[in-house]
């Protein structure tokens, strides 16, 4: 069934934006939560060998999410996202960028506006991220650093968990 699910990958070098287009096996409220609630995330926001650990969540407009990605060996890559604004179940906003465990940004490392959308479909659900990075050198360098692969293999792996929360 995964490889029947819908997955575009859009890069506007003009924009310095990345559209991603996912569906997903599944109603928008359980996409939702799984987006939205570190207890879930932490079982899927990360390609495969990392595991994603919450160290703090506040969603709420203003809130933030600081997250480890975590080798198996152990390195751990922080991220910290900041929650711009909230429509439950629809959209939210964010920015996103690499930190430390502290969740003080790496000013030399990409940030990114993230605008996530959740649509009910006949079926299943389809979530559109449209990333949009402040100069085309920004964006270059995530696509270098393997983002396509990347969020491929953490949108299967939440194609895993949502057979197990079906």
């Amino acid at each position: 069934m995964k490889n029947r699910l819908h997955f575009d990958f859009v890069v506007d070098k003009e924009k310095n934006t990345i559209t991603i287009q996912r569906e997903f096996a599944a109603n928008r409220q359980l996409i939702w939560d799984c987006h939205t609630k570190s207890e879930l995330l932490d079982q899927w926001f990360a390609p495969q060998p990392l595991t994603t650990k919450t160290k703090f969540m506040d969603f709420r407009e203003g809130g933030h999410w600081l997250y480890g990605m975590v080798e198996p060996d152990g390195p751990t890559y922080w991220g910290r996202m900041d929650y711009l604004k909230i429509n439950p179940i629809e959209s939210y906003t964010g920015l996103d960028g690499f930190c430390d465990e502290n969740g003080d940004l790496n000013p030399e490392l990409p940030r990114a506006e993230w605008d996530v959308t959740f649509q009910d479909q006949v079926e299943n659900s389809l979530v559109q991220t449209i990333v949009t990075y402040k100069s085309l050198e920004d964006l270059e360098a995530v696509i270098q650093m393997g983002l396509k692969d990347g969020l491929t293999s953490t949108m299967e792996r939440l194609d895993d968990l949502l057979l197990k929360l079906a």
